[in-house]
C-alpha cells in the first residue's frame, strides 16, 4: 500500500503595520517586508496598509513587494492606488492560489471595513477574514457580530481563519463571545506596543476544520522597531 498522504499544513500570521511608521518614527516599507519574510507565512493580513488620506495609496508598493518577497496582493479592485479595504489587505504566497475575494461592510463609528478571500493551498480551499475593529467597545461587538455571522457561512463550505486586529483590551468581551460562538480565538501573547508588548490586540481565530499546530508572537529586532504592533502568527493542519 502506497504510505498515507500527510496532511496539509500552512502558517499564517497577522501583521498591523501602522502604515509603514515604525517606533523610531521612520517610514520603511522595506522594513516591514523584511519582517513579512522572517515569518514566511503563507497568508498574511495585513491593518493600516493603506494611507489614510488622499488616494489612499498602498504603504508598500507593488513593485517592492515583486521584487523583496514571494508574496502577491490579493487584488481587491476598490480603490486603483490602495492594496487594502480601509486599510486591510491580505497577501498570499506565490504557490497560493487565488480563488475569489470579497470586501464586507460593517458596521462603524470610525472607517472600517472587512476583507475576505477564499485561496487554494495545498489542494485545500481555505477561507480567509481579515479585520481591524473599532476603538469603540460598542461597535466593536455590532462589527464581531457580523463579521462571526458571514464567516459560520464560509465555515460550511471550506476551513476558515478569521485574523486582525481587534482592539480588544479586556480578556472577556463581547467581542469574544460573539467570535467565540463559532471559532476558536488563539491567544498568541501581547503584540502591541513593540517597544514593550502589553496588550494582546491581535488575535486568530480558527473552525473546527483546522488544527492548530501552534502559534506566537514574531519578536525580533526589526520587528521590534518596524511597527508599534509585533505580528502574530499560528500554523495549522487539517482536521
Amino acid at each position: 500500500m502506497p504510505p498515507p498522504t500527510p496532511p496539509t499544513t500552512f502558517k499564517v500570521a497577522s501583521y498591523n503595520i501602522h502604515k509603514g511608521v515604525g517606533t523610531d518614527r521612520k517610514t520603511d516599507p522595506a522594513r516591514i517586508l523584511r519582517v513579512l519574510t522572517e515569518i514566511d507565512a503563507d497568508i498574511v493580513t495585513l491593518q493600516e496598509a493603506d494611507r489614510r488620506f488622499g488616494a489612499r495609496s498602498s504603504v508598500l508598493p507593488p513593485f517592492m513587494i515583486a521584487s523583496h518577497t514571494d508574496y502577491v496582493p490579493v487584488p481587491l479592485d476598490v480603490q486603483h492606488d490602495s492594496m487594502g479595504w480601509h486599510g486591510n489587505a491580505i497577501l498570499v504566497k506565490n504557490s497560493v492560489s487565488i480563488e475569489s475575494h470579497d470586501i464586507i461592510h460593517i458596521p462603524c463609528l470610525e472607517p472600517r471595513g472587512v476583507v475576505t478571500a477564499t485561496v487554494g493551498i495545498g489542494g485545500t480551499q481555505v477561507s480567509v477574514f481579515g479585520m481591524h475593529l473599532d476603538l469603540s467597545g460598542l461597535w466593536r461587538v455590532r462589527q464581531a457580530k457580523v463579521i462571526a455571522e458571514l464567516a459560520n457561512t464560509a465555515r460550511q463550505h471550506n476551513p476558515t481563519v478569521l485574523m486582525g486586529d481587534l482592539n480588544e483590551w479586556r480578556r472577556q468581551a463581547g467581542v469574544f463571545r460573539e467570535f467565540g460562538r463559532h471559532f476558536s480565538i488563539l491567544d498568541p501573547g501581547p503584540s502591541f506596543h513593540a517597544a514593550r508588548a502589553i496588550g494582546r490586540l491581535d488575535r486568530i481565530m480558527h473552525c473546527e476544520r483546522l488544527v492548530m499546530g501552534s502559534c506566537g508572537v514574531h519578536r525580533s529586532a526589526l520587528a521590534a522597531t518596524a511597527s508599534d504592533h509585533l505580528p502574530v502568527w499560528a500554523e495549522f493542519s487539517l482536521g
